[in-house]
């Protein structure tokens, strides 16, 4: 659910620090009286419970064949839920106030769009596992992303991360290639396609919050608005918005189906708003340990509930990828750091090449000196 992910950005300022402080709250659950303990436990729960749910309906609503052609009209319910709750939200906190031009949430919709669509539809083609590590894997095309848009620059352990991540990434795919009857390549390909939508919705969103000082919920809320009114032209222009609707009419109970997706939608929107408060008391290192761990238990419970061949590779890729996570996160924390060893590899070869510099000149002088 990367879309909603990128969306959490966090005011690390003094200010902000205070009035995190002084009100800790998941919706319209207020932590501010209790410890630190008990928000972080209360917070942890909230996240392993959202998101487990969240990738639960996720493979059951997505995993069934049948659903290719109309996975835009369940998306088009998603974003329609996932507007209606931010909207409640709005109601229950503060009004929302459009801060940033509507030209820029026209291309956040867009972004958002794509790479909630192409998330959905990637389950049709590969295991819900290697779909979810691939979402895990978007420090790739955000680093690129960021170096193109906003300029940035990234350390050793950064570029270590990625090629650790990509690594990691081929052993999990290669297994998923070899033991899934359904693999398709189409959906590594699909699912790349999300993940560069990721990379450029992410930096757009921070570019445009920075700038504009916009409110989270405001760009959740225009964002999935403005994307509703795209799904319901395409939907509407191509036919699949009667049959999608035909689709859930039919499959099993339609009230199963659309409560599922209202299920799906609700999980993932609370899910959010515990790893956005989980990061204001605990810090994006905790936060992202946290998540981390939900992941694992997510692809865990997927093997489990729904049948799936398992071989070792995966256990190994997840934790190479795993690995990735943290060294990416380890560099924001101590940004410029580089291991001792290969400071001292450089070191070693930079005065090996110095030395066989300095060798080569005296010998060429010596030889110029004889003739």
């Amino acid at each position: 659910m990367s879309s909603k992910d990128t969306i959490i950005k966090i005011d690390d300022s003094r200010n902000g620090r205070e009035s995190q402080k002084t009100e800790i709250n998941i919706l319209c659950l207020n932590l501010t009286p209790y410890s630190q303990l008990t928000q972080f436990l209360c917070c942890c729960i909230f996240v392993f419970i959202c998101y487990l749910a969240y990738g639960f309906y996720l493979e059951l609503i997505f995993s069934d064949p049948e659903v290719k052609p109309v996975s835009l009209y369940i998306t088009l319910v998603q974003f329609i839920i996932t507007m209606a709750l931010s909207y409640v939200e709005s109601l229950i906190r503060n009004p929302i106030k459009r801060k940033v031009p509507l030209k820029i949430y026209a291309l956040l919709a867009a972004l958002t769009l794509g790479t909630m669509s192409l998330s959905n539809l990637a389950l049709s083609y590969l295991n819900y596992p290697t779909q979810l590590i691939f979402k895990s894997c978007k420090l790739i095309p955000v680093m690129i992303g960021s170096i193109i848009i906003l300029g940035k620059r990234y350390g050793f352990l950064d570029y270590v991360a990625a090629v650790v991540m990509c690594i990691g990434l081929t052993m999990f795919t290669l297994a998923d290639s070899m033991t899934s009857p359904n693999f398709d390549i189409v959906g590594v390909i699909v699912i790349s396609l999300a993940l560069l939508c990721d990379a450029i919705i992410g930096n757009v969103q921070e570019k445009a919050m920075k700038q504009f000082q916009a409110s989270n919920n405001e760009v959740v809320f225009y964002s999935y608005a403005i994307g509703c009114v795209y799904l319901v032209v395409i939907t509407g222009s191509t036919g699949i918005l009667t049959k999608g609707y035909v689709y859930c009419s039919e499959v099993g109970s339609p009230l199963t189906m659309y409560v599922n997706i209202f299920l799906l939608s609700l999980s993932g929107y609370l899910g959010l708003q515990a790893v956005l408060t989980l990061v204001r008391i605990s810090g994006a290192t905790v936060a992202v340990t946290v998540t981390t761990m939900r992941k694992a238990l997510s692809i865990i419970i997927s093997f489990v509930l729904f049948s799936k061949p398992f071989v070792f590779q995966y256990v190994w890729s997840g934790m190479l990828v795993a690995l990735a996570i943290y060294l990416n996160h380890y560099s924001k924390r101590n940004p410029g750091y580089v291991p001792g060893i290969v400071l001292a590899c450089l070191h070693y070869t930079q005065s090996f090449y110095q030395s066989e510099y300095r060798y080569l000149r005296m010998k060429s002088k010596i030889y110029s000196d004889t003739v």
